[in-house]
């Protein structure tokens, strides 16, 4: 019997998650405003590789209070750096949230924003929830998300190919409207991690969504083809051209609007500069509380520095 897109998605979410990402999800619940339920996604949930910084998603059972609430409704994410201490190790964090309500309605794809749904199809953990009944919400979410992602692979994608032709295409365009800087390839790293993974769950997507044409057998590798008419591709194809159109400008409203309210932002700053060129920065409270009107500061200093290490 094929799997469920409901059970591919669950098995994965309620998996065993990684002592330390469940530690530093009980840590992130005790900092935010009414925490529903935290996702642990990103590449140190591949690789294990706690040098970098871990990816989590807070999802909230309401807005926060505030002129930060308000930013919040308008433009989500909101964006935090946080560090614990575990067992003597310092663990970092990228956290962004928002509601509940805000993800469930995002992961149907019908707004402009591509980052939701094209995140949450690769794998992620399920590593604290409020309530036990919270979980199925959130499953039922992320299912949400890979059908959508799905949809939207089948047009992209070729006329028919192996599966990872399909989220390789999809990936690749989900970069270009997202104003991100990634490298070539950087999608086929992703899918090399667990190939099978994506196969069936993009065969579960299209078999649930009616539209799978031909495919090979469950566990068995072959090329698959969806059942597009040529209506249903064209107008797949011009809801993704309004997405891309409109994909960077929203990006762009984020950074402008993290600038303002990402937390942590100094000491993140920080970090990234020390690990990437040796350099430290002194983290002055002043800095910490303005790391936008002290970056032009930051940035001399370390100018300076790096001139008098090559003199």
């Amino acid at each position: 019997m094929s799997a469920s897109v409901i059970g591919l998605t669950g098995a994965e979410l309620l998996a065993p998650a990684p002592a330390h990402a469940v530690a530093f999800a009980a840590r992130l619940a005790e900092v935010f405003e009414g925490p529903a339920a935290i996702l642990f996604y990103g590449s140190i949930l591949r690789t294990g590789d706690l040098d970098g910084v871990m990816d989590f998603y807070v999802l909230t059972a309401g807005p926060r209070r505030g002129w930060r609430g308000l930013a919040g409704r308008l433009l989500w994410p909101d964006v935090s750096y946080h560090e614990i201490t575990l067992d003597g190790r310092v663990l970092r964090a990228k956290v962004a949230a928002m509601t509940l309500a805000q993800f469930q309605r995002a992961v149907r794809g019908q707004g402009a924003d591509t980052t939701i749904w094209t995140r949450f199809v690769q794998p992620s953990a399920l590593v604290w929830t409020a309530d036990p009944e919270v979980a199925p919400a959130v499953i039922e979410a992320v299912a949400e998300a890979a059908r959508t992602a799905a949809r939207f692979a089948a047009a992209l994608g070729p006329a028919e190919g192996p599966p990872r032709a399909y989220w390789s295409a999809l990936f690749q365009q989900t970069y270009a409207a997202e104003f991100r800087v990634e490298k070539g390839g950087r999608e086929q790293s992703i899918l090399a991690f667990d190939a099978s993974r994506y196969d069936r769950l993009l065969t579960a997507c299209w078999r649930e969504e009616g539209l799978l044409d031909i495919g090979a057998p469950e566990g068995v590798e072959g090329p698959v083809r969806p059942a597009l008419e040529p209506e249903a591709r064209r107008r797949i194809c011009k809801a993704w051209t309004l997405r891309r159109h409109l994909g960077k400008p929203l990006n762009f409203a984020r950074l402008i609007k993290a600038a303002f309210t990402f937390e942590g932002a100094a000491r993140y700053a920080a970090w990234k500069i020390e690990r990437h060129t040796g350099l430290a920065v002194a983290l002055t409270p002043w800095r910490e509380r303005h790391p936008v009107l002290a970056a032009p500061g930051v940035l001399w200093r370390l100018w300076r520095l790096r001139r008098g290490r090559k003199a």
